[in-house]
């Protein structure tokens, strides 16, 4: 069924349905309407979708074929609501983006004979065509009521150069808490060792005299000293797993560890010594470190 060519409308306009409604658009479909409230909305549907009509909701309900609701999970129950009332026509396709939700919330759709399924790519969004790209490289986490959704889920996927990955409704929290430790919790991760990084090139009076240019001080020296090694690192964890350790907690060195940790809460952000604590309590704990390093870690949690 998903690979006749369909009428699709996006409600809305965001980052992910504007990439989502490129990516289908490339592949033949006809994405036709959308929904556009904020000026950044309509001015990325006019840069990346110009041949879809901003229509409000009934009005891309009653036009398409293939509806995606790319909206928060938190708006996504009363967005239903809304398009339930405008009538789809039975055998409408309704897919949503939302991670942490199932089919479940689409249940007042598929009441009214909708194919309902949860497509979610499992990809970081910025709002610009490089999000688009992206699509072909990353996989989908989708869930159905049956065997018909999950094949026009995945076929949808495979369209846009993805991968489909089947999550049970009942999995699809666990799903997206497991991206979002990886992914979001990133951005915390690598945000304090900027800052702790900063801090030590800029000396002791907060001056960056070590990285002093012909120019004056490189304020993005920091995050070039990091950057090797943070993709390092992440290329060696996904290939290697918990073996890919290494530094102190690998070695079982409380000593640094105790050094660390009393320069890291000496900065004005003492919050961040309790972040680098956390994190080097999980890695002891798995890397099976002595007694004396957990027990340092462990004991102001």
């Amino acid at each position: 069924m998903a690979a006749a060519r369909m009428r699709v409308g996006i409600i809305s306009a965001g980052r992910v349905g504007t990439a989502l409604g490129e990516a289908l658009a490339a592949v033949g479909h006809d994405v036709a309407s959308l929904t556009a409230r904020s000026p950044e909305s309509r001015g990325r549907a006019a840069l990346r979708l110009p041949q879809a009509r901003i229509l409000d909701p009934s009005g891309v309900v009653a036009d398409s074929q293939l509806l995606i609701l790319a909206v928060p999970d938190t708006a996504l129950p009363t967005v239903v609501d809304a398009v339930a009332a405008a009538g789809p026509r039975p055998g409408t396709i309704v897919a949503h983006t939302a991670g942490a939700l199932g089919v479940a919330v689409l249940e007042p759709l598929a009441r009214l004979g909708a194919v309902t399924i949860a497509v979610h790519p499992a990809m970081t969004f910025v709002g610009s065509s490089d999000d688009t790209a992206r699509l072909a490289s990353s996989c989908f986490g989708i869930t159905s009521d049956d065997e018909i959704g999950d094949a026009i889920a995945a076929a949808l996927v495979l369209e846009m150069g993805g991968t489909p990955v089947r999550i049970a409704e009942s999995d699809r929290t666990l799903y997206h808490a497991a991206l979002a430790h990886g992914a979001n919790n990133l951005i915390a991760l690598i945000t304090d060792a900027v800052t702790a990084l900063d801090a030590a090139i800029a000396g002791p009076h907060g001056e960056h005299s070590a990285t002093a240019t012909v120019d004056g001080p490189d304020p993005g020296i920091a995050r070039r000293v990091l950057a090797p090694l943070v993709r390092a690192s992440l290329d060696n964890v996904l290939e290697m797993g918990g073996a890919a350790l290494t530094g102190p907690v690998a070695r079982d060195d409380a000593a640094t560890v105790r050094r660390h940790l009393a320069a890291l809460a000496a900065l004005p952000d003492h919050q961040l010594v309790d972040g680098y604590r956390a994190l080097s309590a999980r890695a002891a704990s798995q890397s099976g470190a002595g007694r004396e390093l957990r027990d340092l870690l462990e004991a102001h949690a």
